[in-house]
C-alpha cells in the first residue's frame, strides 16, 4: 500500500471502534415505494400496492427514501433534498420510474442522477441531480413506453426533450464530516439555461415513523430552535438517535409537518392529525403556507428557499447536521473543512492507481468507486412481522402466509448492505453482492469482509443452509459465488495488510460448508454429480424457463449448474489449503473438496460412460443435456455462457503451500494413482517449471477448442468484451420437445422475451461480472502454462498471443465501454449525443447493468454500480 492517508486513518479508527465514522452515510434508499417489503397485498402485487403516487402521502413501514440523502445507520433520522420547478404537479422528493407493467422492457428509473464521489467513511460525498425547468413528463413517459413493443427501444427521459436548450438545473449535493456526528452539507444549484429560472429548494429533515407500527416510549420530534437574518436552526429530540441540530442559511420560511399517512387522500378516512406527510407538498403547489408555518414542531421539516437563478448563474445553500450545539456552524471553518475533506479524498484515491493513469480513466474509476460507496443502503425486513402484520395496523390477508417468502421465517435483516442499485433494485442480491465486494475490498477490505460474513449469519441463512437470493424471491437459486468472493477479498486484504485474516476464512468456511451441502442435496437430484439448479441468475438464456417444470416431464443436466459446483469445490479446496497452513486439521476437508471436484469433472467431461456428458467433441463446446422420462438424452446446442462457465472452475495449487501439507499430498497422490483419467475427464497438470499443480474442469485440448469460439468476433468476442450468447445464433436456434417447438435467437441488447418479466437479457449482451470471472480463469491458465499456450486473438486474425495478452485484450475492450473515443463519445451512452455536446454532461459516466453485444450501449438498470463497478478494478490491470 502507498502511504496511509487521513481517510485510511479514519478507517482504522472506525474498525478499532475508536470513532463511529460510518454512523452516518448515504444509507437512504432512492425508492422505498413499490418494494416487496412495503407490500401487504394478498397476491404480492408490490408495484400496485404501494405506487409512486402514494409515496408522498403514505408512511413507509420498513424504511425511507429521498434524493441525494443520508441517514444514521438505522435510518431513524434522514436528510434529503426536495425541489420544485414551479411547473410540476408535485414537488420532487424522490426518484420516479416505470413499474414492471409500465415499461416495455420492465421497470426502469426515469431520472438523471450521478454519484460523483465518496470516500469509504463518507467523510466526503458528492451527488448530482439534473432537474428540468420544464414540467417533468410523468404521463408522457408512461403512455409512450406502454405504446412501444419489446422490439422498440425504451423511451427515456432525454428522449422527451425536457433537457433541450440547456433548460435544466444541476443540483450538486456535497457532504463533509467534521466529526463522526457532525456533517456539513453544501447544496449548489446551477442554472444551465441562458435565461433566469425559478426553483424552490427544500432540504428535508425527516424522522422515520415507528410510532404508527410499534410502541415507542416517547415519540421523537423536531422543533424550531432559532431563526434570524443570517441563519436558522432546528433541534431533534430522539431517544434512539440522540439530540441533533440542523443549522441552515437564512431561508424564506421553515415548514413543519408530521410524517403520518394522509388517510383522507388515499383511503377516504379522517386523518389522525391535521398535518400529514404531504402537507409541505400541498403548501407549495397551492401557495398556501399557513398550516405548515403555524406550528414550530413536527416529525418532518424543511427550510424553504424560493430562488430565481440567473441564466448561467448559481446559488449555494449551506447546512450542518450535528449532535453538537455550535456557535458559528456555517462560517469560515465551514469552507476549510470542505476543502480539507475533498483534498483528503483526492489523496486517498491517488493510492488506488499509478500516477500516469489518464485523467479519463481516473474519472471513470472514481465514479465507479463513488457509485459503490453511495449504493450502501439501510435494509430492514423481519419476515414473521411482515407476514403477520403489526398490532397497530390492519391484519394482512391470510393468503400472504402461504405466498411470497413465507418459508423464510428465520429471516430478520436490519443492516447497511451494498445494494445492486438503490432505485431499480433497492434490495440486496446475494450474487451481485459477491461481485461488489471485490472492488470494495480495494477501498475498504473490512467492510467487504463484514458484508460477506453477514449473509452467512443465522438471521440471513436458512437453517438448511440456503442463502437468501433477493427480496422478490428469497428462494431463487443464484450461482454459488460467495466462496469465490471470500477468497478474492481475503487475498486483497492480505496484500494490503501484509497478513492474511485466517479468522475471517474460518468463519466463512464453516457456514459455507452448510451452504455447499444444501447445494449438493438440492440440485443433484440424480446423485450423479451433474447439477440442475434452475435459471442460476442467467434468466432467459435458455429456450425455456429453467427454473420451472422442464418440458416433456424430463430433467435438465445443466452445464453451468455443474460448472458452478466445480468452481465452488475448488474455492472451498483453496480456502481449506490456506487455513491448513496454520491449522493442519483442515487438510482432511481439503481432500473432501478435491474429491468433489474430481467427481464433478468426470461427470461433465465423460465420453465413455453409459450416458454422454455435457461435452460435444465434434463442436468443441459444453451444452445442457435434456433427459426425458424414457432415458433419452438430447443436448441443447446453444453456444452461450452456459458452456463458457466451465472455464470458471480453475485453480493453481502452488508448490510452496503444498510442501507444508504432507498429509493432503499423500491422499492427493494416491487419488491420482488409483483413479487415472485417461479419457480426458479430469485435468490435473503439474508444471515442470514451477511445480505448481493446475486443477481445471476443462482439459487443455478442450480449452484450445473453446478459445477458438471465445475469441471469434463472429461468436463471443464483442467490441466491449465477451457476449452471453454466441452471434452464431443470429438466425435463431430451435428444438422440438414433446411435440412442441422451443426457440431463441441472438439479441444483442433489450430482450423480446417475456421470461422473468421481460427486462432481463442473457441472449447476447456483455455482462461485466461474467467477463471478470473469465479473465480470472485465463490468468490461472496463463500462470500454469507460462505463456506456452498460444492462440489467435481475434480468431482468424493471424495474431498469435499468449493467454496473458488475451486477458489484457479483453480487459481493454471492457474498459473501452466507458472511455471517450476520438469524437468524445462513450459507447455506454449509446446515441445520447448530449453526453458529447453538453459540457455539463461530457464527464459523467453511467454504469449500466449490461451492454449491447455489438456496439456496447448501456442496457438495463442505469446505475448498477455494484457489479458493473468492478470495471474500477479492471482499470488497474491496464497499467
Amino acid at each position: 500500500m502507498k502511504n496511509k492517508t487521513k481517510e485510511h486513518q479514519r478507517l482504522e479508527q472506525h474498525y478499532a471502534k475508536e470513532k463511529h465514522w460510518m454512523k452516518w452515510g448515504p444509507y437512504l434508499s432512492e425508492r422505498q415505494w413499490g418494494t416487496v417489503r412495503e407490500d401487504y397485498s394478498e397476491k404480492g402485487t408490490a408495484w400496485k400496492y404501494f405506487p409512486h403516487d402514494h409515496a408522498r402521502s403514505r408512511v413507509y413501514r420498513w424504511g425511507e427514501d429521498g434524493i441525494a440523502g443520508i441517514s444514521d445507520n438505522h435510518c431513524q433520522l434522514c436528510f434529503s433534498v426536495a425541489l420544485w420547478n414551479t411547473k410540476d404537479p408535485i414537488i420532487k422528493e424522490r426518484l420516479y420510474g416505470l413499474t414492471g407493467k409500465e415499461g416495455n422492457h420492465g421497470e426502469d428509473v426515469k431520472e438523471l442522477y450521478y454519484y460523483l464521489d465518496s470516500t469509504p467513511t463518507h467523510s466526503y460525498m458528492k451527488h448530482l441531480y439534473k432537474y428540468p425547468q420544464r414540467a417533468f413528463p410523468y404521463s408522457d413517459l408512461v403512455t409512450t413506453n406502454q405504446r412501444r413493443s419489446k422490439l422498440e427501444p425504451e423511451y427515456e427521459l432525454l428522449d422527451t426533450g425536457v433537457f433541450d436548450d440547456g433548460k435544466y438545473f444541476d443540483v450538486f449535493t456535497e457532504y463533509a464530516k467534521a466529526d463522526e456526528k457532525d456533517i456539513l452539507i453544501r447544496i449548489t444549484i446551477h442554472n444551465r439555461a441562458a435565461e433566469a429560472a425559478p426553483i424552490h429548494l427544500l432540504p428535508t429533515l425527516l424522522i422515520r415513523n415507528r410510532w404508527s407500527f410499534v410502541e415507542v416510549e416517547k415519540k421523537p420530534f423536531i422543533e424550531l430552535a432559532e431563526s434570524n437574518e443570517k441563519m436558522g436552526s432546528v433541534k431533534v429530540e430522539h431517544d434512539k438517535v440522540g439530540q441533533y441540530h440542523l443549522y441552515f442559511d437564512a431561508c424564506d420560511r421553515v415548514l413543519f409537518t408530521e410524517n403520518n399517512t394522509n388517510e383522507e387522500r388515499l383511503f377516504g378516512t379522517p386523518n389522525a392529525t391535521p398535518l400529514v406527510k404531504d402537507s409541505i407538498n400541498d403548501a407549495l403547489i397551492g401557495n398556501d403556507f399557513e398550516a405548515v408555518t403555524s406550528v414550530a414542531t413536527g416529525t418532518k421539516c424543511s427550510p424553504h428557499y424560493q430562488l430565481t437563478i440567473e441564466g448561467g448563474g448559481s446559488r449555494e445553500i449551506r447546512l450542518r447536521l450535528s449532535s453538537k450545539a455550535l456557535e458559528a456552524p456555517l462560517e469560515k471553518a465551514f469552507d476549510e473543512i470542505f476543502t480539507d475533506r475533498l483534498q483528503e479524498a483526492d489523496e486517498f484515491y491517488a493510492t488506488q492507481h499509478d500516477d500516469d493513469l489518464s485523467d479519463d480513466l481516473k474519472n471513470i474509476q472514481r465514479q465507479a468507486y463513488g457509485g459503490m460507496m453511495w449504493s450502501k443502503q439501510f435494509y430492514h425486513i423481519d419476515i414473521p412481522t411482515w407476514l403477520n402484520g403489526d398490532p397497530e395496523q390492519p391484519t394482512p390477508p391470510a393468503a400472504r402466509k402461504k405466498g411470497r417468502n413465507h418459508e423464510w421465517m428465520t429471516l430478520n435483516n436490519e443492516d447497511i448492505i451494498s445494494m445492486p442499485d438503490k432505485w431499480e433494485y433497492p434490495w440486496y442480491a446475494v450474487w451481485d453482492l459477491a461481485f461488489h465486494c471485490v472492488p470494495i475490498a480495494k477501498l475498504d477490505p473490512d467492510f467487504a469482509k463484514k458484508q460477506l460474513v453477514l449473509f452467512l449469519r443465522e438471521w440471513y441463512m436458512r437453517p438448511n443452509g440456503q442463502i437468501p437470493a433477493y427480496e422478490w424471491n428469497f428462494s431463487d437459486v443464484n450461482p454459488p459465488v460467495h466462496a469465490w468472493a471470500c477468497l478474492k477479498v481475503y487475498h486483497i486484504d492480505k496484500e494490503q495488510k501484509g497478513k492474511g485474516d485466517i479468522v475471517f476464512l474460518k468463519r466463512v468456511f464453516q457456514k459455507l460448508l452448510i451452504n455447499f451441502t444444501w447445494w449438493v442435496n438440492k440440485v443433484d437430484t440424480n446423485d450423479n454429480n451433474i447439477f440442475e439448479g434452475g435459471f442460476l441468475g442467467l434468466d432467459n438464456i435458455g429456450v425455456f424457463d429453467r427454473s420451472k417444470e422442464i418440458p416433456g416431464g424430463g430433467s435438465l443436466d445443466q452445464a453451468d449448474g455443474t460448472s458452478w459446483m466445480a468452481m465452488y469445490s475448488l474455492n472451498m479446496l483453496d480456502i481449506a489449503l490456506e487455513i491448513a497452513q496454520t491449522d493442519k486439521s483442515f487438510e482432511d476437508v481439503a481432500t473432501k473438496f478435491f474429491e468433489h471436484f474430481v467427481l464433478i469433472s468426470e461427470s461433465i467431461n465423460s465420453i465413455t460412460r453409459d450416458y454422454k456428458g455435457a461435452w460435444d467433441e465434434e463442436e468443441g463446446f459444453f451444452y445442457d443435456m435434456l433427459v426425458l422420462p424414457d432415458g433419452s438424452r438430447t443436448p441443447l446446442k446453444l453456444r452461450s455462457l452456459v458452456g463458457l462457465t466451465s472455464l470458471f472452475a480453475t485453480m493453481v495449487m502452488d508448490k510452496k503451500r503444498l510442501q507444508n501439507l504432507p498429509d493432503f499430498m499423500t491422499r492427493f497422490n494416491w487419488h491420482r494413482t488409483h483413479r487415472p483419467s485417461a479419457d480426458f475427464s479430469v485435468s490435473i497438470e503439474e508444471s515442470e517449471e514451477t511445480g505448481d499443480i493446475l486443477l481445471a474442469l476443462v482439459p487443455r485440448a478442450r480449452l484450445e477448442k473453446m478459445l477458438e469460439a471465445l475469441l471469434d468476433e463472429e461468436e463471443f468476442l464483442a467490441p466491449g468484451g465477451i457476449r452471453s450468447l454466441s452471434k452464431f445464433h443470429q438466425q435463431g436456434y430451435s428444438v422440438q420437445i414433446a411435440g412442441k417447438e422451443f426457440s431463441l435467437k441472438y439479441e444483442p441488447a433489450e430482450s423480446s422475451s417475456y421470461l422473468f418479466g421481460g427486462n432481463s437479457n442473457w441472449r447476447g449482451p456483455v455482462w461485466m461480472p461474467m467477463n471478470y470471472l473469465l479473465l480470472e480463469s485465463l490468468q490461472n491458465f496463463n500462470h500454469h502454462y507460462q505463456g506456452s499456450l498460444g492462440v489467435q486473438c481475434p480468431t482468424g486474425s493471424g495474431r498469435e498471443v499468449d493467454l496473458k495478452q488475451v486477458s489484457l485484450d479483453i480487459s481493454k475492450r471492457l474498459v473501452s465501454i466507458f472511455t471517450k473515443d476520438e469524437q468524445g463519445k462513450r459507447p455506454a451512452h449509446g446515441t445520447d449525443t448530449i453526453y458529447q455536446n453538453d459540457p455539463y454532461f461530457k464527464d459523467l459516466v453511467l454504469f449500466y447493468e449490461y451492454f449491447h453485444g455489438d456496439n456496447s450501449r448501456g442496457v438495463g438498470a442505469s446505475h448498477q454500480t455494484g457489479w458493473t463497478g468492478i470495471v474500477a478494478e479492471l482499470i488497474n490491470r491496464l497499467e
